[in-house]
């Protein structure tokens, strides 16, 4: 189950990492030209904070069962300054959490906004917070400090 749940977790960040651009995109493009924010709009917010919650789960269970965080927890002295180790038991966690978190209510306030252009506003300034902080927290390929394959396989 575990190695299942890591490549949904995995190819599951490609689907969250394309909706929270599409929505800075629009967002960015509709201030400019002053549109009107839509139905349209209003769906792919809904969408996106659905897939971000659909990938927290994903990861809490992920977490739950991960034989790295287990490591983690049961040798935490030794774990703690062991960096790929710490990454996956505290740091990845609790920077996901954070970002999530910051998407949760930039969705809320854009949605509770009076003015379209209020809503695109708050859309992009919260969504680029939190996609700053999952770049960051994202366990990529090219990183020297830890790192995983792009797509997991089964």
């Amino acid at each position: 189950m575990y190695l299942h749940l890591l490549a949904l977790h995995s190819s599951t960040r490609w689907l969250l990492l394309l909706f929270v651009i599409i929505v800075l995109m629009r967002s960015f493009w509709a201030l400019r030209r002053k549109s009107k924010y839509t139905l349209a709009d209003e769906r792919l917010r809904a969408i996106t904070t659905s897939v971000v919650h659909i990938q927290l789960l994903l990861g809490v269970l992920l977490y739950i069962i991960s034989p790295i965080v287990r490591y983690f927890w049961q040798n935490f002295k030794q774990a703690v300054h062991m960096r790929e180790i710490r990454f996956f038991g505290m740091e990845h966690i609790f920077m996901m959490l954070l970002a999530i978190i910051i998407l949760t209510i930039g969705s809320a306030k854009a949605k509770g906004q009076l003015t379209d252009k209020l809503k695109f506003k708050t859309q992009l300034v919260w969504f680029s917070i939190g996609l700053i902080i999952i770049f960051s927290s994202i366990p990529w390929a090219f990183s020297p400090l830890t790192h995983r394959p792009w797509f997991r396989h089964l």
